[in-house]
């Protein structure tokens, strides 16, 4: 499952540094058209004559699109051989002038640096799913497949750690944000896992027991294997 993320709507200008297209043939007398090998680079023809220029650091040229700026993000754009970019402009946080990029430290994968003009805004995934460059989104952690993503995995007093190879969602589909998990051998206790990673051991109150449908603490006789709970406890007392 892969969730978008909404996405900044950013102009970003063609970068006004030219030089001759010397070299290089029109296949029309007017349009834009791709450099050969250079993936951010191409080529302005007006009359026939060309004029080379490249995209902003960061973006690559897209000749299928149909706008009149056809520099786009990478994960957009398919450069098949055309696999040489200009030198980099790195700043603070960005690689590149422009584009979505990972937290530089590895095991920090829920946050990600869209860097505009070298400018970083710091975002952050929906709890549970990391940062993927090659899209550009978050995505479940399965699917980012990133090495050294999280913390030392933390436990709780009994030794309980949070499930990681799939976050919690709701009926609709949502990343629950304190996901609540049952003992497996105890009835009355349960486990909740503060925002997805945080483990807690937490119970009901003497009496009830946790029922994982409702995710509240319910009477025995509700929660299916749970209603003799109590009978059990007062027989082993006897």
């Amino acid at each position: 499952m892969k969730l978008f993320l909404c996405a900044i709507a950013v102009t970003l200008c063609v970068a006004a540094t030219s030089e001759s297209g010397a070299g290089f043939d029109c296949p029309k007398p007017n349009g834009q058209f791709a450099d050969e090998v250079q993936c951010d680079k191409y080529y302005v023809c007006d009359d026939g004559v060309a004029k080379a220029k490249l995209c902003p650091d960061g973006l690559v040229f897209d000749p299928f699109n149909r706008k009149i700026n056809k520099c786009d993000q990478p994960f957009n754009v398919d450069c098949e051989d055309r696999t040489e970019l200009q030198e980099p402009k790195s700043t603070t946080y960005c690689p590149r002038k422009n584009g979505f990029f990972a937290h530089p430290e590895a095991h920090i994968c829920n946050i990600f640096y869209n860097c505009i003009d070298g400018d970083a805004l710091e975002m952050k995934c929906t709890v549970g799913l990391h940062f993927d460059e090659y899209s550009g989104t978050c995505v479940w952690p399965d699917t980012a497949k990133r090495e050294g993503c999280g913390d030392p995995e933390k436990k709780s007093e009994s030794g309980f750690s949070c499930p990681k190879d799939q976050p919690k969602t709701d009926v609709r589909g949502q990343v629950v944000t304190h996901p609540k998990y049952p003992h497996p051998t105890d009835c009355q206790k349960f486990y909740v896992c503060l925002n997805g990673d945080d483990p807690r051991d937490l119970g009901c109150q003497l009496g009830e027991v946790y029922n994982e449908q409702t995710e509240m603490c319910d009477a025995p006789e509700n929660v299916p294997g749970c209603e003799d709970w109590y009978k059990d406890t007062d027989d082993k007392k006897d």
